[in-house]
């Protein structure tokens, strides 16, 4: 497992905590998941009569990593202050940065996404950017101090999986070095494998688990399925061709005269 930011997380599972029918579902499916890392928006969060304590304890007894998100912000000032305030509720560098662009499908501001990575990485900001497969941005946004990217697979909550297969592979050949996440559309634990198959280090969602009829046992799917894509990686899989090799040698078989 490759370090982001210098910490070493034991999975490469990083799971969304809204929509869920209760916290009771949530713990458990966060207990079956193996989730090393828990995605927090502010909003969740109130500073009125203390509504967003209990939650927030909740999220804590979790003994997971925190990445606070930016979710809904439009805007560079926007994302920026939501980031700052943040770092100041949840006690965390990190910053799961969102800038959104198009509202149809959620599709990232990717200008105004590298100018607030560089912001937030100049005022001590550990950034994980929302973003599209585009090479060019992604070098934007490394040149902008940012360690790791997140490209999406499909719009957030589609479930469509990994829409651009030549660009996620594109992708992980030019920054061979740099730790990426699958980030938004994954719908089925065969979508987490396929993304570990392609050299992915980590995938992160939310509404397939959450709005799954059985939250707990949908998490448990997704971590077997990246146990599987990761360990089929590793095992340096067979190239695909586009004609029949038979299994079985012909060398040393029986003729019949």
């Amino acid at each position: 497992m490759r370090d982001f930011y210098g910490t070493t997380l034991p999975t490469g599972f990083m799971l969304g905590t809204a929509q869920y029918p209760s916290p009771a579902i949530l713990a458990e499916a966060f207990r079956r998941s193996g989730a090393s890392v828990a995605t927090v928006s502010l909003r969740r969060e109130s500073g009125q009569d203390r509504a967003g304590q209990d939650f927030w304890t909740l999220i804590r007894d979790l003994g997971v990593h925190i990445l606070p998100n930016t979710a809904g912000c439009h805007s560079v000032k926007e994302a920026v202050t939501t980031a700052h305030m943040a770092r100041e509720v949840f006690d965390t560098p990190w910053i799961k940065l969102e800038v959104i662009g198009e509202e149809d499908t959620l599709q990232p501001d990717v200008f105004g996404l590298v100018e607030a990575a560089r912001i937030l990485t100049e005022d001590g900001f550990q950034v994980f950017p929302y973003t599209t497969e585009d090479l060019v941005v992604a070098d934007r946004l490394l040149n902008a101090g940012c360690e790791v990217l997140m490209p999406w697979g499909a719009p957030i909550g589609s479930g469509l999986g990994l829409n651009n297969i030549f660009g996620l592979r594109a992708l992980r050949a030019h920054f061979p070095d740099v730790p990426l996440v699958i980030d938004a559309g994954l719908g089925l634990p065969s979508q987490a494998t396929a993304a570990m198959e392609l050299g992915y280090d980590a995938i992160l969602l939310n509404t397939a688990v959450a709005k799954a009829g059985d939250p707990a046992a949908m998490a448990e799917a997704f971590a077997l399925a990246l146990k599987a894509g990761k360990l089929a990686q590793s095992a340096d899989p067979m190239e695909p061709r586009d004609m029949a090799a038979p299994s079985t040698p012909v060398i040393g078989k029986a003729f019949l005269e």
